[in-house]
């Protein structure tokens, strides 16, 4: 296979993933699938990141030893600071999360098919909506791309613009009228001067959030 046809079988594998991915996450999926098999309230959430992991191995392993030189090297202070300030906000910001119930683990445990859910606001929220995902971006373009990353990267990019919206309007149905106001105060991957949300603000809506929480049969 040339060099050409090696990028768009990257791109092709990026984006499979991004679909199915997607389409697993959405409460449709996760209800009809629950709906047929009820002990899956449980295991969920454990068996869909484990699928997410097995299926970035074929994106990633054709994308690792894809050849070529880097189409451009950045200085090592700047990819180091990138992957400091991205490990070190990702560690921070997972002091307001559940660890064991993010993995699925908690869940095993569960007795309840459809758990009380939380609106998280981190200090990274109030700035952007989607810090996991803007720090995934930041270590992603600054790190050295030949042409097989520069097409990862990019599909990994329209990915994560799309996938956000989608998450977005999940959160839409589950949190109501909090959840639209936070969307129109805080941007989405990119920070911009003057759309963040103190402490206070942000403190309110996610009170606001629990009281507005949809059943599941309101979602889709």
């Amino acid at each position: 296979m040339g060099n050409a046809g090696g990028l768009v079988v990257i791109a092709l594998a990026w984006t499979i993933y991004g679909v199915v991915h997607s389409w697993l996450a959405g409460y449709g999926m996760k209800h009809r699938l629950i709906r047929r098999w009820p002990g899956l309230h449980r295991t969920y959430r454990i068996l869909y990141n484990l699928l997410a992991v097995v299926l970035t191995v074929p994106p990633l392993a054709l994308t690792w030893f894809y050849p070529g030189e880097p189409l451009w090297h950045w200085p090592a202070w700047i990819a180091w600071t990138a992957f400091g300030i991205t490990a070190a906000g990702f560690l921070w910001s997972m002091r307001w999360y559940d660890g064991l119930e993010f993995l699925g683990l908690r869940q095993l445990r569960s007795h309840h098919p459809t758990p009380l859910e939380a609106l998280v606001l981190s200090p990274l929220h109030r700035h952007v909506r989607h810090p996991w995902y803007s720090l995934g971006l930041l270590y992603l373009w600054t790190r050295d791309l030949n042409a097989g990353w520069l097409v990862a990267a990019l599909a990994i990019t329209v990915y994560i613009v799309i996938g956000s919206r989608l998450e977005e309007r999940k959160l839409e149905q589950t949190f109501g009228e909090p959840y639209r106001r936070y969307l129109e105060r805080v941007p989405g991957l990119l920070p911009l001067p003057g759309r963040k949300l103190s402490r206070e603000e942000a403190e309110t809506l996610v009170r606001e959030s629990h009281k507005n929480v949809a059943p599941p049969s309101h979602r889709r």
